[in-house]
């Protein structure tokens, strides 16, 4: 197994800090099950699907990762692979502040404006672990509904946590701050 420490180093030859989200997207491409973790078989197969076999090669890939992160569907898959790889072994539901971490990782770098409102929300008002399902509903939620909630139709089929956190933006004028958002939807 390689662990923190190996990581850690391994970042430090790839020059790559430990916390960039180019770590994650590597996680996937070994498929590792646990964050922080690299078993043997998952290394070597993922350093093979990525075609290197040395240090120069793995410092080269790291631009390719990176790419992947603006493809959508690719980012989806990400995505969707951060809350298994995220979450503490023999648990359904990723702990909150975890949750918060991932989430602030991954929409830094999406740039979904409301991410930081997401965050005070669940810690004001939900704070409990992330479940499986709400999980994914999220980043739906990102990627149809206008920031500025201008689309938003309180019948559709979101789950309470986000019909909550509608609530909440609108209660505390949130989602007023329409001008700010609309970078939101040119990037997307």
């Amino acid at each position: 197994m390689i662990l923190t420490d190996g990581i850690t180093l391994l970042c430090n030859e790839i020059r790559v800090d430990s916390q960039d989200i180019v770590m994650l997207v590597l996680s996937l491409h070994m498929k590792a099950s646990t964050m922080c973790e690299f078993s043997k078989q998952e290394f070597f197969t993922g350093l093979q699907a990525l075609g290197i076999d040395s240090l120069g090669k793995f410092r080269e890939r790291i631009p390719f990762m990176r790419s992947e992160l603006k493809d959508e569907q690719k980012f989806g898959e990400i995505y969707n692979f951060a809350f298994g790889w995220a979450k503490e072994k023999g648990q359904k539901s990723l702990a909150l502040d975890t949750a918060i971490g991932m989430w602030q990782l991954l929409f830094a770098e999406k740039q979904w404006p409301l991410v930081d409102h997401w965050c005070r929300f669940l810690q004001a008002r939900h704070n409990k672990a992330i479940s499986r399902d709400t999980w994914p509903q999220l980043l739906a939620f990102a990627r149809t509904i206008d920031p500025s909630l201008s689309n938003y139709d309180a019948e559709g089929a979101w789950p309470y946590l986000i019909d909550e956190f509608v609530e909440y933006l609108n209660e505390n004028g949130i989602n007023s701050n329409a001008q700010s958002m609309t970078d939101w939807n040119q990037k997307r």
